[in-house]
């Protein structure tokens, strides 16, 4: 884990090309206390150590199924697939899991590196519990994954690739039919692909979307105060998911920029979507 000294930061954007609806805004002050943060998400093999511990059956192993990029997926298996209407790149495939990542016949032995998929926010909490350590805030999450720059659109600066260099695992193409994969990756990358930002934290922008602790809201109160450690509502329905993925696109979705922001039901899982733990100073860890 990587200490964050606290501090106070400007969170959230009014950037022309956020999405308002989601929340981004208003540009309001806060501060976090010092916290102490996984350089990189929880992989495959971390999650599989956790799992040989403890025997956890992951909630899309219970379901019997969970959520695919077509585009990973042999025809065999495309064919009958179930897909939401809104978005129809998506696959419900029977089988698919942590460790069977594009279902029977897939695994993770290439790619023990990788960040670990398939986790629902119960799933991720549950193996935080297991490792004396928690989900981060989303206060907490914006202001490591900025790396000590304010108001910046990504962990290193304003340019997507600056001077023409890749510096994050997203969608490179025309989305959802072809990705030219010129970033090194047509999926996952290893955790600590890329260089990392100011604080040492390696791709807070693509490669999976990351579960905070908070439950969703877009309500972010009075912008003219400072919010210190907020911790989002006390209940809600979806759990906010921050970073962006390996299949973001600014055509669909450039939420891989640092203040942006989503949110997916506890228990829903997908090809695309791991974590990282926090741990606040104060408490032990193993």
């Amino acid at each position: 884990m990587v200490v964050v000294a606290g501090g106070e930061f400007l969170m959230g954007t009014e950037d022309a090309d956020g999405f308002p609806s989601d929340g981004e805004g208003p540009v309001r002050r806060v501060r976090v206390d010092s916290f102490a943060i996984d350089a990189h998400a929880v992989t495959n093999a971390r999650f599989a150590a956790f799992v040989d511990a403890t025997g956890y059956v992951t909630e899309a192993e219970r379901l019997g199924w969970s959520y695919v990029f077509a585009g990973f997926l042999p025809a065999a298996l495309r064919r009958g697939a179930p897909r939401p209407a809104r978005t129809p790149w998506w696959c419900g495939v029977t089988g698919a899991n942590w460790c069977r990542p594009e279902g029977p016949g897939s695994s993770t032995a290439q790619r023990q590196d990788h960040p670990v998929v398939h986790v629902s926010w119960n799933d991720a909490a549950v193996f935080c519990r297991w490792a004396g350590t928690r989900l981060p805030t989303e206060a907490e999450w914006e202001y490591a994954a900025r790396g000590g720059l304010e108001q910046r659109r990504f962990p290193w600066g304003d340019e997507l690739d600056p001077a023409g260099e890749y510096r994050c695992n997203i969608w490179r193409g025309n989305f959802p039919t072809r990705n030219l994969a010129t970033d090194g990756y047509r999926g996952t990358a290893p955790v600590d692909a890329y260089e990392p930002n100011g604080y040492g934290l390696y791709n807070m922008s693509g490669n999976v979307w990351e579960w905070c602790a908070d439950w969703w809201t877009t309500d972010h109160g009075d912008p003219a105060s400072v919010a210190i450690n907020p911790a989002g509502p006390a209940k809600g329905r979806d759990k906010v998911i921050r970073g962006g993925s390996h299949l973001c696109h600014d055509s669909y979705c450039n939420r891989y920029r640092v203040a942006a922001r989503t949110a997916n039901s506890v228990d829903s899982s997908s090809g695309h979507a791991g974590f990282r733990c926090a741990r606040s100073l104060d408490r032990p860890t193993r």
